[in-house]
């Protein structure tokens, strides 16, 4: 497995591009490991470490597909993808890089969210949305009375 580094049980360091905003911060806060995080002592054996990084896989692979099928179905979907690709990460580089990517995403999307502006907009568009549902309801219950669709007396 290659862990982006020449020297055995050590892992590469990538410091995260959202947090180079100019602060104050040291570049050891900045930067997080990535690699492996598996005990030493299975990473000191080969065999071993392969098998574990199989076995984080497979796990992994079933919480995804766990929330692959809960998309269209009942259940938190996106919540339990997102908690098999942090069981991934533990293992595997490319998904501590999806992660950090989602992550920052989100948190910019938070922001933009609470921003003055883009509230006093969403506001604006839900109350018209709902006056919009309101009146068409009401134009319907003008015009069909409230009827329900199934015949209770009939049975």
């Amino acid at each position: 497995m290659n862990t982006g580094s020449n020297k055995h049980g050590e892992a590469a360091v990538a410091a995260d591009r959202a947090d180079r905003s100019g602060t104050d911060e040291t570049v050891d806060e900045r930067e997080r490991a990535l690699g492996s995080r598996a005990p030493e002592f299975i990473k000191a054996r080969r065999a071993l470490h392969l098998s574990w990084q199989v076995g984080v896989f497979i796990v992994g692979l079933a919480v995804v597909g766990a929330g692959i099928v809960m998309l269209p179905l009942p259940g938190p979907g996106w919540v339990v993808i997102f908690g098999g690709m942090a069981i991934w990460a533990t293992e595997f580089v490319w998904a501590q890089l999806v992660l950090r990517w989602t992550k920052r995403k989100v948190t910019e999307a938070a922001q933009r969210a609470l921003d003055p502006k883009v509230r006093r907009r969403n506001i604006i568009l839900t109350s018209v949305g709902l006056v919009i549902v309101a009146v068409l309801a009401g134009i319907y219950l003008y015009k069909f009375g409230l009827v329900m669709p199934w015949k209770i007396k009939d049975q």
